[in-house]
């Protein structure tokens, strides 16, 4: 799945990436990243034949990601092209009137709105619609992650960089999950695993927007891992295998794999992981 490691319209060549993402040059010296966003009602394959009626940004789930460093100045032009009130309202700092939240903030099918805030502080982090009711519009779709990499960053530079949002779905809206996934599709990586290898550092910026149920967690078999919780210090909090989280919490996993094969890596609430939140690394030398 391209999600997992794309941000800032990466994945699509240039012509067509300028329409959703540009860099410039402020006066200031420092970086601007405008985006174009839009909300958008789209029926998603959440599973193989598994079709779910989603509210979207740009019409995908999750939302393609934001990355910017410490300091730029972030521009969102976002549209509703959707049938309710939606909005972005971003984990991070920004002034009040862009928070998206307040019912005078609700961008209307038809509307326009401009967000604009620096980028700060660094971590992992997220966005979500904040119209009400908030449940719904979060469980139908509407989040992403939102990465703010340090000015001067003095961790071990990465080999390979991963996003994972865990998430979930209630298909015959009861207000329980049906499937649970890291990055929307069930199964996906045990089919499809990840690979990776042998002493090189994957880092992953892990995201829970899981709406229903009030926990969830990450855990890797065969390895231990370094965790920044919410990814705003240099120095690790953990080293361990499994890290749990409540809705909206998230961090970043720093992982160097000791032994080749297939390492699984699940939820930690067996009821998820059979229900679709369950992958793969495929681990070589």
């Amino acid at each position: 799945m391209e999600f997992l490691t794309t941000w800032n319209f990466n994945n699509l060549p240039p012509d067509e990436r300028q329409k959703f993402y540009k860099e410039s040059t402020l006066p200031d010296g420092r970086t601007l990243r405008e985006y174009w966003f839009h909300a958008l009602d789209k029926e998603i394959e959440i599973a193989p034949g598994v079709f779910f009626p989603a509210w979207t940004y740009n019409g995908q789930v999750p939302a393609p990601t934001i990355r910017a460093t410490e300091g730029d100045l972030i521009r969102i032009h976002f549209q509703n092209l959707g049938t309710k009130p939606h909005t972005m309202h971003f984990h991070g700092f920004h002034p009040i009137e862009m928070d998206g939240a307040l019912p005078h903030q609700f961008v209307y099918p038809g509307e326009t709105f401009v967000y604009e805030f620096d980028a700060e502080p660094f971590g992992v982090h997220l966005f979500h619609c904040h119209s009400v009711p908030i449940s719904q519009h979060i469980s139908k779709g509407l989040y992403g992650a939102y990465i703010v990499d340090p000015k001067h960053d003095t961790r071990p530079k990465p080999d390979k960089e991963l996003i994972m949002v865990m998430n979930g779905f209630d298909t015959n809206f009861d207000e329980a999950n049906e499937f649970y996934a890291v990055n929307t599709a069930a199964f996906y990586y045990a089919k499809n695993p990840i690979k990776v290898k042998v002493g090189e550092l994957i880092r992953i910026y892990l995201i829970n927007i899981l709406e229903f149920d009030q926990i969830n967690s990450f855990h890797l078999h065969a390895q231990f891992f370094y965790e920044y919780q919410t990814g705003t210090s240099l120095k690790p909090d953990f080293y361990t295998d499994i890290t749990v989280m409540g809705q909206g919490e998230r961090s970043i996993l720093d992982i160097r794999f000791k032994f080749s094969g297939k390492i699984m890596f699940h939820a930690h609430k067996t009821e998820f992981a059979e229900q679709g939140w369950m992958g793969f690394f495929e681990v070589h030398e």
